[in-house]
């Protein structure tokens, strides 16, 4: 059976205090830190959970790119929870929470610090408030390789395996932050563009 042509139906990054969806941006804040801007973001779009507070900010950022990325976009009942899963990848794993934790040792160890010691519990989190409960998998690169991912998530898509997948980047260290992230499917929806390394690559780069 030939590979099926897949699509990319939405996009979203995130970096420099801005928050783009489809190449539109949506939201600037380039005064506020990171912690401040992450909050920002999540009062701006109005969202309402309350497991959001007890993030690190790995998982904010994955979480409310993924927020922005689904929000009229992927509807209820467009696939079962199985359907859909996540490729997802970054540079500095869990670094920026990880460091917190060490400093909090030197006192008394703090658990909740040490649950976001791994970078793949964005992936959770995601899950989590979506339901989503397809194959799922996080990488760590010096770089964002798209035709990694693009590799990846194909396989998994031709293969029926998923059915619709979000991919792309999420990585953080201290005042430095950026989440690319892409809904790919089959379907040829309005907007849809061909789901290449290339066509990612672009979207990665519109905040460099």
């Amino acid at each position: 059976m030939p590979p099926q042509i897949t699509y990319i139906t939405s996009s979203c990054v995130i970096s420099q205090g801005i928050v783009l969806k489809d190449g539109k941006q949506l939201f600037e804040n380039k005064a506020a830190d990171v912690q401040a801007f992450l909050l920002a973001v999540y009062q701006h779009f109005g969202l309402n959970y309350s497991k959001f507070y007890k993030m690190d900010n790995l998982s904010k950022l994955g979480w409310l790119a993924s927020e922005v990325l689904l929000d009229n976009t992927l509807k209820k009942g467009d696939y079962q929870p199985e359907e859909v899963g996540l490729v997802l990848a970054n540079r500095n794993s869990s670094l920026d929470n990880d460091l917190k934790y060490f400093d909090s040792i030197k006192d008394i160890p703090s658990p909740s610090l040490f649950v976001y010691t791994l970078p793949n519990i964005v992936i959770g989190e995601i899950c989590i408030r979506s339901h989503f409960k397809g194959e799922h998998a996080f990488y760590i690169q010096e770089n964002f390789d798209a035709g990694f991912i693009e590799n990846q998530v194909n396989y998994l898509l031709n293969n029926n395996i998923l059915q619709a997948c979000i991919c792309g980047w999420v990585d953080i260290l201290a005042d430095h932050y950026k989440a690319a992230l892409f809904l790919v499917g089959k379907q040829n929806n309005d907007g849809a563009i061909p789901f290449s390394a290339e066509n990612m690559n672009a979207v990665f780069n519109q905040l460099t």
